[in-house]
C-alpha cells in the first residue's frame, strides 16, 4: 500500500496475488489480449465490494529489448474520450510496442470495468454562451438535479470513485502483471493519475511521460474554468495575427480592432431568430477554430461572412458548429466524471458561480467557457471525501517528462509548466499550438523522437525543449511585413490573468483583468 495506508491487511493481499487469465481478442489477429482484475471498492473496508477491472495487453514485439510493462490513462474524469483497453491499439504502430508490454485498462466505473451510473436529469436550460442572469435561478437547479441523479444512481459507492484509489487499481494491476515497477504514459486526466501513483507509490514507478496536463494545485472548478482562459488567450493570438492580414479579412488593422469586429458580430448574430443559439455556435466556433491554426483563415471569414447574414444564412454558416456539452439522452449515463471532480472542495455560496459567470459572459464566452463557471454538481455535492487530495510531489522515483502545447485549450499550458516544477521533470513545450494530446497522436516528430528516447532509452533532454507545431498558420502574406501583429495587450494573458503561478492559492483566472468592451472569453 501506500505511505500513508495502513499495513495491507490478508484481504488486500489477496488482491495484489491475484493472475489474470488472458485471452485472444477474436476479431484483432495481431496479439491483443483481454482480461480482468478484481479490486476493493474500498481499499479501507476490503470486504465492502468488490469492482472488475478490464485490462487490455499487446506484448512486446521484441521481446530480447523488453524492459517491462507501460500502463496509459488518458480521458476524463470519467473516461469522456478515453482510450482505456483501446490504448494498446493506438500505440501499436510506435517503437514503444517494440519494448513494453502495452497495458489499457478501463479505470473504475468506465467502459467495460464495474460501471459507476447516474440517472439523467432534463437540461432546464438551453446551452448559452453568455447566459442572462434571469436564468441563474434555473442554472442552479439544473445542477441540483443533476446531483440528485448521481447519487440515486450511484449511492453510496460513489465516495470511492477518487483518483487515490484508481491509483491504487493502478497498483494491484502491476502486482497482477508479476511487475515489480511500472512504466507509465498519461495524457490529460491522467497526467494527474499518474502523478498520484508516483506519490503513493513512489518505489513502483520507473518512467512516466505526462502529456497535456493538469495543474497540481487547482481545483477540479478552477482547472475546468481555465480553459475558459485558454480559449482567450488563442482568440487573442488569432486577432493579432487577422489585423495584419485585413486586405484579406476586413476585420480591422489592430488586435483590438480585430476583437471589437468579433463582439459586434456576436451581438448582431445574438439579435436574430434563435440568436442566443447562433451566438452561441459563434462562439464556440472562435474558441476551436482559434485554437487550430489550421482553420484560422476559415475563422477570419466566417466572422466576415456573419457581419451582414440574415437568420437563414447565419444559420448555415454555423450549422457544422456543436455545442458542448451535448444534450444527454436516455434514463442513464456515466456517473464517474461527478464522483471524481467532488474529490476536491466546491464552493458552496451559490452566488460565487453567480458572479464569474457574469465575468465569463463578459471576458470569457469564446468556447463556451461559462459552462464552466456556472453551477455543477458539486455545489450540491452529496458527500464529502472520505480522504483529501494527495499533494504531489517526486521522491523515490526517477525525472520524466511533461509534454504541453502552449495554446492547448482544455488543459491551459500553465497547468503544464507547474506540473513539470513541482516534480523536476523536463518541460517539452510544443510552440504556436492550439493541440491536446501530443506524443502519439499530433505526428510532431521532434515531440515523438523526445518521448521515445527517454522511455526506450532513458535519455532525458539536458534542457526543457521547445518543438515546433506540425500544425501550421494558413499561407497569407500579412498586409505589411513591417506591421508589428503581437497580441494585445491584455492582463487575461498568459503572463497575469491566467493563474500561472504554481502556489495553491493560484487561480486560473482573474477578476480584476481590465474590462475593455472588446474582450470577452470562451470556455
Amino acid at each position: 500500500m501506500t505511505r500513508d495506508d495502513p499495513p495491507p491487511t490478508p484481504a488486500l493481499t489477496a488482491f495484489h496475488e491475484q493472475r489474470p487469465d488472458w485471452s485472444a481478442v477474436p476479431e484483432a489477429a495481431d496479439g491483443l489480449e483481454h482480461a480482468t482484475v478484481e479490486v476493493p471498492l474500498d481499499y479501507a473496508d476490503p470486504a465492502a465490494g468488490r469492482l472488475t477491472i478490464a485490462l487490455s495487453r499487446r506484448r512486446a514485439t521484441d521481446p530480447a529489448r523488453r524492459r517491462g510493462v507501460l500502463l496509459a490513462v488518458n480521458g476524463g474524469p470519467g473516461g469522456y474520450f478515453g482510450l482505456g483497453r483501446r490504448f494498446p491499439d493506438a500505440l501499436a504502430a510506435t517503437p514503444l510496442a517494440e519494448v513494453y508490454d502495452l497495458i489499457g485498462f478501463d479505470p473504475r466505473g468506465t467502459g467495460a470495468s464495474t460501471p459507476l451510473l447516474a440517472l439523467t436529469a432534463p437540461r432546464r436550460v438551453p446551452v448559452d454562451s453568455r447566459p442572462p442572469d434571469a436564468v441563474f435561478a434555473d442554472l442552479a437547479e439544473e445542477a441540483r438535479e443533476r446531483e440528485d441523479g448521481n447519487q440515486r444512481g450511484g449511492g453510496a459507492a460513489r465516495a470511492h470513485f477518487s483518483t487515490r484509489n484508481v491509483a491504487r487499481d493502478m497498483d494491484v494491476v502491476r502486482a497482477a502483471l508479476g511487475e515489480d515497477t511500472v512504466n507509465y504514459l498519461g495524457y490529460t486526466y491522467g497526467t494527474y493519475v499518474g502523478a498520484v501513483f508516483g506519490t503513493m507509490f513512489p518505489e513502483r514507478l520507473d518512467r512516466s511521460v505526462l502529456d497535456s496536463c493538469v495543474h497540481p494545485d487547482w481545483t477540479w472548478r478552477e482547472q475546468g474554468m481555465a480553459q475558459g482562459v485558454a480559449h482567450r488567450e488563442n482568440v487573442e493570438v488569432w486577432a493579432a495575427w487577422t489585423a495584419g492580414r485585413d486586405r484579406h479579412f476586413g476585420l480591422g488593422t489592430s488586435p483590438a480592432a480585430v476583437l471589437e469586429a468579433v463582439e459586434e458580430t456576436a451581438a448582431r448574430v445574438g439579435a436574430l431568430p434563435d440568436g442566443a443559439r447562433l451566438r452561441t455556435l459563434l462562439d464556440s466556433a472562435l474558441g476551436w477554430r482559434a485554437a487550430d491554426r489550421s482553420r484560422w483563415e476559415q475563422l477570419g471569414l466566417l466572422v466576415g461572412e456573419l457581419r451582414a447574414a440574415d437568420g437563414p444564412a447565419a444559420e448555415k454558416a454555423l450549422a457544422g458548429e456543436r455545442l458542448w456539452p451535448p444534450e444527454e439522452t436516455g434514463e442513464v449515463r456515466g456517473g464517474v466524471l461527478d464522483a471524481v471532480i467532488l474529490e476536491k472542495d466546491w464552493p458552496s455560496d451559490i452566488e460565487t458561480y453567480f458572479a464569474d459567470v457574469r465575468l465569463f459572459r463578459d471576458r470569457y464566452p469564446y468556447g463556451c467557457g461559462v459552462t464552466r463557471a456556472q453551477p455543477l454538481p458539486g455545489a450540491f455535492r452529496a458527500f464529502t471525501a472520505p480522504e483529501p487530495p494527495v499533494e504531489l510531489v517526486r521522491d523515490g522515483y526517477p525525472a520524466g517528462l511533461v509534454v504541453h502545447a502552449d495554446g492547448d485549450p482544455v488543459d491551459h499550458y500553465p497547468g503544464g509548466a507547474a506540473l513539470a516544477e513541482r516534480l523536476g521533470h523536463r518541460l517539452v513545450t510544443v510552440v504556436d499550438c492550439g493541440g491536446h494530446e501530443i506524443y502519439a497522436f499530433a505526428r510532431n516528430p521532434g515531440v515523438d523522437a523526445v518521448v521515445e528516447a527517454y522511455l526506450i532509452d532513458g535519455v532525458l533532454p539536458a534542457s526543457d525543449p521547445r518543438c515546433p507545431s506540425t500544425v501550421p498558420r494558413p499561407q497569407i502574406p500579412a498586409d505589411d511585413s513591417s506591421r508589428s501583429t503581437s497580441r494585445p495587450d491584455s492582463r487575461s494573458g498568459s503572463d497575469s490573468g491566467s493563474g500561472s503561478g504554481s502556489g495553491s492559492g493560484s487561480r486560473p483566472y482573474s477578476d480584476s483583468d481590465s474590462d475593455s468592451g472588446s474582450e470577452r472569453r470562451l470556455v
